[in-house]
């Protein structure tokens, strides 16, 4: 129970990594708030035990975002743990890219995360403690054809990784970033059969990660074994992408 008395915010808590992270957490004695736009996702988590609660939040949506932190804050005096799993995209080549579409997926898997984290950041510098895990993907770290967008924000959530971690070591914040691989999540699956089939013959394990398997990465960036490590940046994909 190394996490007991601690609260931990995950974002996309509803399902796939962010359900496996949530869980993780909990198991561990985390209070979890989960923050999703799914109202029936979330408050299934609620059957999970008294360690869950569930806050709506929409990541495209400022104001959302705003009154999402302003209900945790009212129920807790700050935060430990902050998770930003939350993400979105659609395949389809950069030129069908309406700026509709590259507003969402720049909202939800970036802009997002930056707004969230600045709302709930203040607790823990006034707590001088915490721990904030950003989950990218390693299509920010190699690009992926058919994702331009969605690389790009992931990139850009490694570079708000490293940059915060620097600025907020000095309150015993630690900053790192998850990168997943093809993962076994409903935005995996909702992905062509013909892209989905090439990606896991790419994998030298032949297989696709677990949630849970990048929930325990995200745990040990959470917990005490991780209070000298800040500023960096963790794959999980199976030997997918191995780059320095």
């Amino acid at each position: 129970m190394q996490l007991k008395g601690k609260v931990a915010v995950v974002t996309g808590a509803a399902s796939g990594i962010g359900k496996a992270c949530a869980l993780n957490l909990a198991s561990k004695g985390a209070t979890v708030v989960v923050l999703d736009i799914d109202r029936a996702g979330g408050e299934a988590m609620l059957a999970h035990g008294e360690a869950f609660e569930y806050v709506h939040v929409d990541l495209s949506d400022l104001a959302s975002i705003q009154e999402s932190a302003r209900i945790i804050l009212a129920n807790h005096d700050h935060v430990d743990i902050i998770v930003n799993v939350a993400g979105w995209d659609r395949i389809q080549p950069f030129v069908e890219n309406t700026p509709e579409f590259m507003d969402k997926v720049l909202a939800i898997n970036l802009t997002g995360p930056l707004r969230l984290t600045r709302e709930l950041l203040p607790s823990m510098i006034k707590a001088n403690y915490g721990k904030i895990v950003n989950v990218s993907s390693d299509a920010g770290r190699v690009g992926s054809m058919g994702e331009t967008v969605y690389a790009a924000a992931k990139g850009g959530l490694m570079a708000f990784t490293k940059s915060l971690a620097r600025e907020v070591a000095r309150y015993r914040i630690n900053v790192n970033c998850v990168c997943p691989g093809p993962t076994d999540t409903p935005l995996f699956h909702a992905q062509p059969e013909k892209l989905k089939d090439a990606l896991i013959r790419a994998i030298p394990f032949r297989r696709l990660a677990a949630p849970e398997e990048t929930a325990d990465a995200i745990a040990f960036f959470a917990g005490p074994e991780c209070d000298y490590v800040t500023g960096q940046i963790m794959s999980v994909s199976g030997g997918l992408t191995m780059a320095g």
